[in-house]
């Protein structure tokens, strides 16, 4: 059997259990808050109900959300007396995991015989400007083309909206270096 990933039709509220516990306590009251305030702004957009991830809290909404909309909510979140402001992270969309492939990568560090390895690969995407806004979901896994090649292939798995906006972003940066 496979399992269903989150909806686009989701946002996810990223703070810490103390603050996701306050909040369920009234959480009819603040779907309809929630329902008020966009009904204000003139927005179609309705939440249907709250409930608890392990990383925070899940708003389940009619349609899929717009940037705007997004930070209605957002601001809702900071606007509540009974939460800690300090223990929310972020509020963002659900995300899937994917890989970028980087081919034609020299084997080894320039001007050596050091092969690179997941740790240089790590420094690397800190640094370079490619892999703003990229968290990358494990380390990145090097391999060699052949025992006989001096060429790796770098694979990098990251978090991406289901949109693929991130993967396509940063897969079109790295084409441009290439």
């Amino acid at each position: 059997m496979m399992a269903r990933g989150p909806s686009c039709k989701q946002i996810i509220i990223l703070m810490s259990m103390d603050n996701i516990n306050k909040f369920m306590s009234a959480s009819n009251k603040h779907v309809s808050n929630f329902n008020q305030s966009l009904k204000n702004t003139k927005s179609n957009l309705s939440v249907n109900f709250i409930c608890i991830d392990h990383q925070g809290l899940i708003v389940t909404l009619n349609r899929v959300v717009s940037p705007s909309e997004i930070s209605i909510i957002s601001n809702y979140f900071k606007n509540c007396n009974n939460i800690n402001l300090n223990n929310i992270q972020d509020t963002c969309l659900p995300q899937s995991k994917f890989y970028l492939k980087i081919l034609s990568i020299p084997y080894t560090l320039e001007g050596t015989n050091i092969p690179i390895n997941f740790k240089t690969m790590e420094a690397f995407i800190k640094t370079s400007h490619i892999f703003n806004n990229v968290n990358i979901t494990s380390k990145p896994y090097v391999v060699k083309v052949s025992s006989k090649s001096d060429m790796a292939i770098i694979w990098i798995d990251i978090w991406n909206l289901q949109n693929r906006s991130t993967a396509k972003k940063t897969h079109k940066l790295l084409l441009q270096y290439q």
